[in-house]
């Protein structure tokens, strides 16, 4: 059985999301393509799963009646709903709420693609993220409705010991855009070095996708915090290197920093904890997964700079509670976001569109 995932550009969650579910689904009989729209960082992260980029309508009519897809998984891109059955493919096509952003673009993209979930889409897939399920019941109470926790597999993203680093390392993956929220990083990362002489920051994000007002505020922001002795960016770190770069944190005595107001998974935060890295975050609804406070994690509340000093200072001091916190992180992803979870829960979804599908075409 083969099935296509879809999104805009290869990078960040859904990249990282599409990787692992084609690795996992692999083993029960399901083999993953993926189509992405635009390059993006597709040449940093090299894999053996079937990748195409391309936004030409022969590419794609080609690739629909070569493989005959099963099944294909539209992420965020409504209007590719009508797009794909213009292009000749008429098996179900599923809406993924993924990447949807801050939770006012997010009711704005889901109000603007109901006409086309009406007329095209078998169903809509989303993790258990309490805004996004709630917006679908609002706007399309009719459209039925998958929602279970996304992959991390740990067999691939899981601790690995490398040298030891010499100061505390307090790291933020993300985007240089406002629901990332990276100016609240490097305020955070101000005070924590004030407070914390030994402390460094880590930056990890993908230069070409950006909005252009954080673009030229970015270095000028970084210049007036006076940050540059103790700031390393990284830039499009290929996603196989990161859970060294995550042990190495968490074995520093430092922290990731989650700083985004809204999350619809947050997968940083899923793989940092599986890689024994603790995490300091925003109260940012998807992660309400991952995170219980001083359990598997830190919360702060959105806005509150000093309450995240406070709560960062007490992640790196208090070696009892670290200690604890990074244990109990690694088990809880074990636990909930298990290959195998994924692999029953996805073939039941599965099962479920085909039978609906076949009924309907009676």
């Amino acid at each position: 059985m083969k099935i296509l995932f879809t999104f805009y550009v290869p990078s960040g969650g859904i990249d990282t999301l599409n990787r692992q579910r084609c690795q996992v689904l692999k083993q029960v009989g399901i083999e993953g393509h993926l189509l992405y729209t635009t390059p993006g960082s597709v040449i940093h992260n090299p894999t053996s799963i079937p990748m195409y980029t391309t936004s030409f309508d022969e590419d794609i009519s080609q690739l629909i009646r070569t493989h005959r897809y099963h099944l294909i998984i539209v992420s965020s891109d409504y209007l590719l709903l009508e797009r794909l059955r213009r292009l000749g493919y008429r098996g179900p096509i599923l809406y993924e709420a993924q990447g949807l952003g801050h939770i006012s673009l997010a009711e704005r993209t889901v109000q603007e693609a109901v006409p086309y979930l009406r007329q095209y889409a078998a169903g809509v897939h989303l993790p258990k993220t309490a805004h996004l399920i709630q917006l679908f019941r609002k706007y399309c109470p009719w459209l039925p409705q998958y929602s279970f926790p996304n992959v991390v597999n740990t067999d691939t993203i899981h601790y690995k010991y490398n040298p030891p680093v010499p100061n505390p390392i307090i790291a933020w993956v993300g985007r240089l855009e406002a629901n990332k929220n990276w100016k609240h990083f490097l305020e955070i990362g101000y005070w924590m070095h004030y407070y914390m002489p030994n402390v460094r920051l880590w930056m990890f994000y993908d230069s070409t996708i950006y909005t252009e007002e954080d673009r030229q505020e970015f270095e000028p922001f970084i210049q007036k915090l006076n940050l540059q002795n103790i700031l390393t960016i990284r830039d499009r770190v290929p996603h196989a290197h990161m859970s060294d770069y995550y042990s190495m944190i968490g074995d520093s005595g430092g922290f990731l920093l989650s700083t985004s107001q809204a999350e619809g998974f947050g997968y940083a935060v899923a793989e940092a904890m599986s890689c024994r890295c603790p995490v300091l975050s925003t109260d940012s609804d998807g992660v309400r997964a991952f995170i219980t406070h001083n359990i598997t994690g830190k919360f702060y509340p959105f806005g509150y700079i000093e309450q995240a000093v406070q709560e960062g200072r007490s992640l790196i001091s208090d070696q009892a509670l670290r200690a604890f916190i990074r244990e109990q992180g690694v088990y809880h992803i074990k636990n909930q976001f298990s290959p195998s979870k994924y692999q029953a829960d996805f073939l039941t979804m599965l099962n479920q569109v085909l039978v609906l599908t076949h009924n309907k075409r009676k």
